[in-house]
């Protein structure tokens, strides 16, 4: 569905939104639908929606995955509010 993304090409031109136990979150406000953030972490990156936390495409070990989605849960309606507004700011990390 079209939706794999060159990070690494991309990563000058996303803003840095949180970071925390490793991980980096990023968005790319001219980004395509669905709302959707990136996250990096060591060799691997993936992109996730933002409504559910779900893994769009790209790859993390399982225990970070369920660190990044306990945080966009916490997070979820700033997120979406982030990605409608393109008002980037930072987000607290996960504590």
């Amino acid at each position: 569905m079209g939706l794999c993304v060159d990070l690494k090409n991309k990563k000058s031109n996303m803003p840095e939104i949180s970071r925390f136990y490793g991980l980096v979150i990023y968005m790319f406000f001219n980004d395509h639908n669905p709302p959707h953030f990136k996250v990096k972490y060591s060799d691997f990156e993936a992109n996730i929606y933002i409504e559910n936390g779900a893994l769009l495409n790209g790859d993390l070990p399982v225990s970070k995955l369920k660190l990044v989605q306990a945080w966009a849960e916490i997070h979820k309606d700033e997120l979406l509010l982030m990605w409608e507004s393109k008002n980037f700011h930072k987000i607290n990390p996960l504590q």
